[in-house]
């Protein structure tokens, strides 16, 4: 066993999901010293299976939860600047299903949206009638009349890669393949037990202060790693979506209700496929067992069905993923209703060294969870600076909210050999980081290997260096998706090439 006997680190992070960079990072860039441990990659569950949706939750308006709306629908532009490369609005279509809500109460719930946040970027609600306009052309003739609306897009796993590059950037030290074997209190200290989940070697570290940020394992964590016995409860709920082949040629995203009271999406994906869900099931079992059954990939194509004129069926479906939200246990009679608010409880046993645990949350409201957080815990650590990230750039997003295409093309100027596709999806996923990404190459050769669908060798070794890849998985399903475009052995020959890197780089340190 290692261990570091003169480090004590002011806080100790537990989880690699969205809140738990968004915490460190927030803690980092307030002076903080930041220890951040995940037992698998960043990303690796809930935060990497999400809608891939900034939005208010406009379904979340009949439950009353208008707080939790508010504070999201501020939050999309403020979002929207931080990070313009992998986040940009979307006009969303609502068709009016006779059967269900009235007219009247969808645009009085639009209204509310659209004056609920402070909306200066975003374009207000109008009226679609369906029969002329292109978003009505691939639904049943029944639909005449809906609503446009505007939220936002958001590549969510390289929102979390990109958070914990800031994180370690302001001083974090984040170490991915990491589990938390145990902690323990000794006085105002906590000891904790670390796991190398590749390895299995152990190691010690010491916090001043420890956040459960363990997603769906925050129980488990709290009641078993950290051995603190609360009533508090998580309510473990699986949302699982399809992607198919693209159902439509335009670029606007629909939603549509449902005769259980639920909605689901239909978003362009990935340029050449449609993202459809979400489900609420109650999930029972290991939360990283998630997928999409049967049952509901038969309910997402029924959905969708019911307002496309051609018909869905299985053979349509070219991927599925689901993940299971985390959601604070407020007693709800389903998990539909159950409440997408956050919980943050601090236990310091009297005053102790403090323990907080994070129920819940929206990947939309990420940042201000973190600002919740910190404001929790700030009087145990009176060097901390104030809160300083709602005017922060992630990395590469230092260009304006409508800079992409002049990015883009700024992109291929230097690279030539770069397609207009190629140097998008680069922009896309990096901001202005992907002159970096590239390096100094001058002709196409010199990127090395393309491993499939413009996949290059510096790329992946960019990904290793700079996003804490490890796996071919790591690189085609999270820091991209080109995992929808490339071959099994594609990726095989990718992971063999990735494993013999590692190799070299362990040798070589050695």
């Amino acid at each position: 066993m290692s261990t570091d006997a003169d480090k004590i680190y002011d806080l100790a992070v537990i989880g690699g999901g969205i809140n738990g960079v968004g915490i460190a990072r927030d803690a980092a860039g307030r002076g903080l010293s930041v220890l951040l441990v995940e037992k698998d990659d960043l990303a690796q569950a809930t935060s990497s299976a999400s809608t891939k949706l900034f939005h208010g939750g406009l379904r979340y308006l009949e439950y009353y939860e208008f707080r939790l709306v508010r504070e999201a629908l501020l939050e999309r532009e403020v979002l929207l600047r931080a990070m313009p490369h992998i986040s940009w609005p979307l006009r969303f279509v609502l068709p009016h299903h006779k059967g269900l809500r009235p007219a009247w109460l969808l645009r009085l719930g639009l209204f509310m949206y659209d004056h609920l946040g402070g909306r200066k970027i975003l374009p207000p609600t109008r009226t679609l009638d369906m029969t002329k306009d292109k978003t009505g052309a691939p639904l049943k003739p029944g639909f005449t009349k809906g609503f446009e609306y505007s939220d936002c897009w958001i590549e969510d796993s390289r929102l979390v890669a990109l958070t914990a590059r800031d994180a370690a950037q302001r001083g974090a030290d984040v170490r991915t393949r990491t589990a938390l074997g145990g902690a323990e209190r000794q006085g105002d200290i906590w000891a904790l037990t670390l796991e190398d989940s590749v390895t299995g070697a152990e190691s010690t570290a010491r916090a001043r202060g420890v956040v459960n940020a363990g997603g769906p394992w925050v129980a488990e964590i709290m009641n078993g790693k950290l051995r603190q016995n609360s009533s508090e409860k998580v309510r473990l709920v699986r949302g699982s979506h399809i992607v198919t082949r693209k159902l439509f040629d335009h670029n606007q995203p629909y939603i549509f209700q449902q005769s259980d009271g639920r909605i689901i999406f239909a978003i362009p994906y990935e340029t050449d496929f449609t993202l459809i869900g979400t489900t609420d099931q109650d999930h029972d079992g290991a939360p990283g067992s998630a997928v999409c059954t049967p049952e509901e990939q038969t309910y997402l194509l029924g959905a969708a069905s019911e307002y496309f004129k051609e018909q869905l069926t299985d053979a349509d479906v070219v991927w599925t993923y689901s993940g299971v939200r985390p959601l604070y246990d407020d007693g709800a009679s389903s998990a539909t209703a159950a409440t997408r608010d956050y919980v943050l409880s601090v236990n310091d046993a009297g005053g102790a060294a403090p323990l907080l645990n994070v129920f819940g949350g929206k990947i939309t409201t990420h940042r201000r969870l973190a600002e919740s957080a910190l404001a929790k815990l700030v009087h145990y650590y009176p060097q901390a600076t104030g809160p300083w990230t709602a005017n922060a750039p992630l990395p590469g997003g230092d260009f304006p909210v409508d800079g992409v295409q002049d990015l883009v093309i700024k992109v291929r100027a230097v690279y030539p050999f770069l397609t207009d596709r190629w140097a998008l999806r680069l922009v896309r996923a990096y901001g202005t980081d992907a002159t970096e990404v590239l390096g100094g190459a001058l002709t196409i050769n010199e990127i090395g290997q393309n491993f499939g669908a413009n996949l290059s060798e510096s790329e992946v070794a960019w990904l290793m260096d700079h996003e804490w890849a490890r796996t071919a998985e790591d690189v085609v399903w999270r820091r991209t998706k080109l995992g929808l475009r490339m071959t099994d052995e594609e990726i095989a020959i990718l992971d063999a090439w990735m494993a013999d890197r590692r190799q070299a780089q362990d040798t070589a340190a050695e």
